[in-house]
C-alpha cells in the first residue's frame, strides 16, 4: 500500500486560523476590503501539512451550513455556539476556492459535519490508502485503525501530536471506538449534549475501562454502585441520545474515487491565486514543493 490520504479538517484549519489573528484585529484586508487572515493562515496550515506528511492524494472537508442531521435528533445540538464573526464568512468560500486553485478536491454535503465525511471517507479509502487525518478535533480520534492515524494540529504551524491506534490505546486504556461511549456519559459541553449528569471524564473513564460499551455498562448496571445507579437510570434518554450524537457517521452518500483526489500542486494556478486574494507570504512553502519534486 503505497498511497497516501490525507484528509483535511478543513473547519478547523480555518477557524484556528481566523482567531489566532482575530483576537488583536489584524484582519489582513485586500483591496476590496475583503479579511483574508483565516485564510492565510489556513493555506500555511494545508501546505505545511502536506510537505509533511507528503501525500499523494489529499481531500479536504467542510460543515456546509449551521445544521446538520443532529439538530433534528436533539434540538439543542450546538445551540451555544455563536454565529462565525462578520469577518470569517467571507472566508470561508475564499478557502474553498484557494484549496482548489492548489489542486485539493474539497467535499461537504448538506445535513453532515466535516467530521462525518471525513469518517465516511477513512471508511472507503482505509483499505486503499494509508490515511493521516488533520484536526484539531480530539472527536476524530474514534476513527483510528491500523491505516488510519489522527495529526491533532498543536500550538503553531506544523507542529502535531499524531496518533496511531497504537499509541492511543496505550496512552488511554481504550480503544479508540470506545471514545463514543466515554462522551456518551460524560456528555459534551463544546456541541452542548447533556451525557448523564453527574458523570464526568475521570468516572466515564474508568466505567468503560471496565465494561468496554455503554450496552456492556447497562447490562451490568447493577454492578454500579448505588449512586451511579441512581445517575444513569435517571438520564437514561439522554444517555442514549448523546451517543448518536457523539458517533461520527461512516456512511455518509458521497460520491467519489480515490483518483479524484491525485494531489499535484498547480503552482501557476496557486501563484495567481495568492495574487488574485492579495494573500502573501504563502511563495516560500510554494518554493518547498518545487524543490521536492524537482528532486
Amino acid at each position: 500500500m503505497n498511497k497516501k490520504l490525507l484528509l483535511v479538517d478543513g473547519m478547523a484549519l480555518l477557524f484556528r486560523s481566523f482567531f489566532a489573528t482575530a483576537v488583536h484585529r489584524n484582519f489582513m484586508l485586500n483591496d476590496k476590503g475583503v479579511p483574508t487572515n483565516g485564510v492565510h493562515g489556513f493555506l500555511k496550515h494545508l501546505l505545511t501539512a502536506a510537505s509533511a506528511f507528503e501525500p499523494s492524494h489529499v481531500i479536504c472537508c467542510w460543515d456546509m451550513g449551521s445544521k446538520t442531521y443532529r439538530n433534528d435528533l436533539f434540538k439543542d445540538y450546538k445551540a451555544n455556539r455563536s454565529e462565525p464573526p462578520l469577518e470569517l464568512i467571507p472566508q470561508f468560500d475564499m478557502a474553498k476556492e484557494a484549496a482548489e486553485e492548489l489542486g485539493i478536491l474539497n467535499i461537504g454535503l448538506a445535513g453532515y459535519e466535516a467530521d462525518d465525511c471525513i469518517g465516511t471517507l477513512t471508511a472507503m479509502f482505509s483499505e486503499e490508502a494509508d490515511i493521516t487525518i488533520v484536526t484539531g478535533d480530539k472527536d476524530l480520534l474514534q476513527l483510528l485503525t491500523v491505516n488510519v492515524k489522527v495529526a491533532l494540529l498543536q500550538k503553531g504551524i506544523g507542529n502535531y501530536k499524531v496518533y496511531t491506534e497504537e499509541s492511543f490505546s496505550e496512552e488511554t486504556g481504550i480503544e479508540p471506538k470506545a471514545l463514543i461511549d466515554i462522551k456518551a456519559l460524560m456528555g459534551d459541553t463544546s456541541d452542548n449534549y447533556p451525557g448523564v449528569k453527574g458523570i464526568g471524564e475521570k468516572t466515564a473513564y474508568k466505567l468503560i475501562k471496565e465494561y468496554s460499551t455503554v450496552d456492556r455498562l447497562l447490562e451490568n448496571i447493577g454492578q454500579l454502585t448505588k449512586g451511579q445507579q441512581t445517575k444513569i437510570t435517571e438520564c437514561l434518554e439522554d444517555l442514549k441520545m448523546s451517543r448518536i450524537l457523539a458517533e461520527i457517521k461512516c456512511d455518509v452518500p458521497l460520491s467519489c474515487s480515490l483518483d479524484d483526489a491525485d494531489f499535484t500542486l498547480m503552482h501557476d494556478r496557486a501563484k495567481e491565486m495568492l495574487r488574485l486574494h492579495q494573500i502573501r507570504g504563502i511563495e516560500p512553502l510554494l518554493m518547498k514543493f518545487e524543490k521536492r519534486e524537482i528532486g
